[in-house]
């Protein structure tokens, strides 16, 4: 299994950014965690710190793409310390006032200043797509070994900011994730020489949304983002009804393992054949393997199944992100993938809120309905984008296979007349 990752950071420098980058997206994955439980704490209201936290998951979904087309119009270290840093400055204000005694209308515009973040996990998918835009045995590699890191950090990340703002302060979670944020965002910045290569700085060029495909893959990923929040919420909720809260964690980290073990397989893996089939399949095994935990019927079981399900997640992403390398020019590849993980982030906040109404209205055990339902829709959502132009190219090459048997058997019969 190892051997694919070792040729892989035989590439000069790519040990060195994969490492750089590491602190700030573990600082990605604890941010939404650190304001939940900070302002909840300081300012006893669940209410208004799921408020807080919806208010800047929103600003990054309109952020991020703008910040991603500036990226590849001009650069990543030209674009990417100047946003950390200002995002920095706005979580920094977050942590004031949460804990001064000032109006509450500054935690939701110091958390939309904070929301103003670089995309750091595209970066560091650029700059692998540069390396090796013309092998794409090693591009999928990469790109599972990206999904892998995600899948630890979202892991482990939150696990961290709960116990900072518990044992220590309410502050200290979020204290953490800025300066680990900043150094890595600054980190990474300093690797010039794996930096893509900017395409036409002036440039503005057409939308990736406006390229064949990218439409249904962010529809795609929004109905996969509402899969994850709901399962996360209902989990919650779950857990709670059958007297064993503390179990929530475990089984979602089930469910997030069973995707990093899946990614690290995944990426050793020498990939045939066309993308969007293989995008399709990805995404129909995730659709089927997620209805099972409709007939769970205790904690044990929903473990399983959760973990189950988990195999296909880190596929679906990692063929996501080759299919989106394929479709979007490299000039726009940054843009490209943001609005993908903006598609996701977007699905997961809608997720958690329909998770919650469900249980709310149905209890916590129908709530699961939300998932399922879910995955079906982003099936359906890459069948219409995908489901023809893949039926063309097999039957494109049916007829290409029949025509050489055919040529074939005309030649054989010719010698045979000779």
């Amino acid at each position: 299994m190892f051997s694919s990752y070792r040729r892989l950071f035989a590439t000069p420098g790519a040990a060195a950014f994969t490492l750089a980058a590491l602190p700030a997206r573990m600082a990605i994955s604890m941010f939404g965690v650190s304001v939940v439980i900070m302002v909840a704490s300081l300012r006893d209201s669940y209410a208004l710190a799921g408020s807080v936290s919806a208010v800047g998951l929103a600003a990054t979904a309109l952020l991020a793409p703008w910040i991603a087309r500036r990226v590849d119009r001009y650069g990543q270290s030209r674009v990417a310390v100047p946003a950390a840093l200002f995002s920095a400055a706005g979580a920094v204000a977050l942590v004031i006032c949460a804990g001064a005694g000032v109006p509450a209308w500054t935690l939701f515009a110091a958390n939309m200043v904070a929301a103003a973040t670089p995309n750091l996990g595209a970066m560091v998918r650029a700059r692998w797509a540069s390396l090796h835009r013309n092998r794409p045995d090693l591009l999928h590699t990469a790109n599972a070994l990206e999904q892998t890191i995600d899948e630890l950090c979202f892991m482990t990340g939150p696990v961290i900011a709960a116990f900072l703002c518990t044992a220590v302060a309410p502050q200290a979670g979020l204290t953490v994730t800025i300066v680990l944020f900043v150094s890595g965002s600054l980190a990474l910045a300093a690797q010039r020489r794996t930096e893509p290569t900017v395409h036409g700085v002036r440039e503005r060029g057409r939308s990736p949304l406006r390229e064949r495909g990218m439409l249904e893959i962010v529809v795609t990923f929004l109905f996969t983002g509402t899969v994850f929040g709901s399962v996360e919420v209902v989990t919650v909720a779950y857990a709670e009804s059958l007297g064993h809260p503390s179990s929530a964690g475990v089984i979602l980290g089930l469910f997030a393992g069973g995707s990093a073990v899946a990614g690290l397989a995944f990426g050793t893996l020498r990939m045939r054949g066309a993308v969007a089939a293989r995008f399709l399949m990805c995404v129909a095994a995730m659709a089927v393997l997620i209805q099972p935990v409709l007939l769970a019927g205790n904690l044990w079981a929903l473990a399983a199944v959760l973990f189950v399900a988990g195999l296909a997640t880190a596929p679906t992403m990692i063929t996501s992100m080759t299919l989106v390398h394929e479709l979007v020019p490299s000039a726009r590849i940054n843009e490209g993938m943001t609005l993908t993980v903006t598609g996701l982030l977007i699905g997961v906040s809608a997720g958690a809120s329909i998770g919650g109404w469900a249980v709310e209205a149905a209890g916590a055990r129908a709530g699961y309905v939300t998932p399922a339902v879910a995955a079906g829709l982003a099936l359906l959502a890459a069948l219409i984008g995908f489901g023809p132009a893949v039926r063309r190219s097999r039957r494109a090459a049916a007829v290409g296979g029949a025509r050489d048997e055919a040529e074939a058997a005309a030649g054989h019969g010719a010698a045979e007349q000779r």
